[in-house]
């Protein structure tokens, strides 16, 4: 039951010229997409709605490449060598590992990218003028790890014990790995730090939080977590563990609560950018938006299933609610 609609508020561009054979309205337009996935999710089928809705379309005005690689630093290499040797118009990167595997290989392809920090990793100079080949979204601020912690506590007010899942591959998670220590620092959590490479490692984490008593499990962003909800919501279960996840997603595959962005609005909203690119926009000078409303959803049905009575008070907050 969605209660509020997702609104962004996002800027503007400068342009400059690009070949003509960019303009959507003369050729094809190729453009290659790589992520850290098995198979296609809501996130891509969201950027291929914000394409359409720039009047890109399969099959008519655009020949899309996209490239999926799970659990694979070499293969994600390898296809992002392949999606640069094609010469596409522009290439997608989702998340930080295909962002770092793509710019390692061209300066000059424009790229749109979604990272949870890309000042910090070094995609662009700064979000209001990136100043190289990358743009795009970032998705995450500091202050989002603090208020998700807060959220939980709110949910569980005798909580002092979270283990925190994140993934060491993913380039943008020690960031998130910082800000949450520092969060629960403040809030007086003990944090318990579980690795977790591959989709192999879940069992084991999940064991290791039951046997030290966590009160709960947070997932940190990475294309890891989000896509493996259901299986670390079917791990928790049993183990009556309330999981807080960040994406609204994971809530609809069994996780407990969530608390960020509309993830795919924020991939859907890739298409402008693309669209600007395409158009004539530079990506040096196209600030990286960042979204402007988070949402918090909760799963009433895994809470019931594990004991969990969500307060009255944060339940009137969510603005999504599965029952």
């Amino acid at each position: 039951m969605r209660r509020r609609d997702f609104i962004a508020g996002f800027g503007g561009a400068a342009l400059y010229r690009v070949a003509a054979n960019a303009q959507p309205s003369r050729a094809t337009v190729r453009i290659g997409a790589l992520t850290v996935a098995a198979v296609q999710s809501p996130l891509e089928r969201a950027v291929i709605e914000g394409l359409r809705d720039y009047g890109y379309i399969e099959g008519q005005n655009l020949t899309l490449d996209y490239r999926y690689s799970a659990n694979s630093e070499a293969r994600l290499a390898r296809f992002a060598a392949e999606l640069v040797t094609s010469k596409p118009d522009v290439v997608f990167a989702s998340g930080s590992e295909a962002t770092t595997a793509i710019r390692r290989l061209t300066t000059t392809i424009p790229i749109v990218m979604t990272s949870t920090n890309p000042v910090g990793l070094g995609f662009v100079a700064s979000l209001a003028r990136p100043g190289g080949n990358i743009t795009g979204l970032s998705i995450f601020g500091p202050e989002v790890s603090a208020k998700r912690l807060e959220l939980l506590r709110e949910l569980l007010p005798r909580t002092t014990h979270v283990a925190a899942f994140w993934n060491p591959v993913d380039p943008g998670a020690r960031f998130s790995l910082q800000e949450t220590e520092s969060a629960a620092g403040i809030l007086n959590i003990k944090l318990q730090a579980q690795a977790v490479r591959t989709i192999d490692d879940f069992a084991a984490a999940m064991q290791a939080a039951e046997q030290q008593k966590a009160d709960a499990v947070i997932l940190l962003p990475a294309p890891l977590m989000s896509r493996n909800a259901a299986q670390i919501s079917a791990l928790a279960a049993p183990r009556r563990l309330p999981t807080l996840f960040y994406s609204d997603e994971a809530i609809k595959a069994g996780g407990l609560m969530s608390y960020g962005p509309s993830l795919v609005g924020v991939y859907r909203r890739a298409g402008y950018f693309i669209d600007r690119i395409l158009k004539g926009a530079s990506p040096a000078e196209l600030p990286v938006e960042q979204p402007s409303k988070f949402e918090l959803s909760i799963n009433l049905k895994t809470a019931k299933a594990i004991g969990v009575d969500v307060p009255p008070t944060l339940l009137a907050r969510a603005d999504n609610v599965i029952e």
